[in-house]
């Protein structure tokens, strides 16, 4: 089992924000604990990938980015993509990749879809979760509906016995949403991420530092 050190970020589903909100963790953390982020499973790499957006948005020296993992060419569910490919994609191997780097550092791992994404016929992101053993971020929308998909995914996440670290909404501020998240779900919402009129790393960086986890209550995951 890896020993590792930071958060995983899922999200309630797919194109939520969760890349986003890793590149806003990278500019709020950085100062504090050196950070790796990590993308294990990459699908659709023919039209781009996250890694490359988190280089440019997550202002990140090359030392921040561990660019290793399943890289699929098809944009479908990792378990799809890997059959196309003729491939199988196995969570202990994996898992094991992050035990090349040398030194302390936090990580930023960033998952695929939402929690019960298939990764092969006989695993799902929660697997890939616990093997990494990783406190996870929940990114959400911050819309109609986000109570009830947020509140699943917590739900999924606790009964397969992995610590929740908080939730990020992403989107409009709606304070009612937001108390009702905390509330049901017992979670703390480290930031209401908006839309930006112009996302770059500037401005993501400003809203971080300012407003991302202004209570520190994720320091703890980073540094001893």
């Amino acid at each position: 089992m890896p020993n590792l050190r930071g958060v995983f970020v899922t999200g309630t589903d797919t194109g939520v924000g969760k890349t986003v909100v890793s590149a806003a963790l990278m500019h709020r953390y950085r100062g504090e604990a050196p950070l790796r982020y990590w993308k294990p499973i990459q699908t659709g790499i023919e039209d781009g990938d996250d890694t490359s957006t988190i280089r440019w948005l997550g202002a990140c020296a090359e030392e921040e980015i561990f660019d290793r993992g399943e890289r699929l060419p098809l944009p479908l569910s990792p378990h799809l993509s890997a059959r196309a490919a003729g491939r199988s994609i196995a969570v202990a191997d994996l898992a094991r990749l992050p035990s090349s780097q040398e030194g302390k550092h936090g990580w930023v791992v960033e998952g695929a879809g939402g929690i019960l994404v298939p990764i092969s016929d006989t695993a799902m992101m929660s697997d890939l979760m616990r093997q990494l053993g990783l406190s996870v971020i929940v990114a959400a929308r911050s819309t109609l509906g986000t109570i009830n998909h947020t509140l699943l995914t917590i739900e999924a996440l606790r009964r397969r016995g992995i610590e929740l670290a908080g939730a990020v909404l992403v989107g409009e501020p709606d304070p009612d949403n937001r108390a009702a998240i905390e509330r049901f779900g017992s979670v703390a919402v480290l930031g209401e991420m908006p839309w930006f009129a112009s996302l770059d790393p500037a401005a993501l960086g400003a809203w971080a530092r300012g407003c991302l986890d202004a209570a520190g209550l994720l320091r703890r995951f980073f540094r001893d």
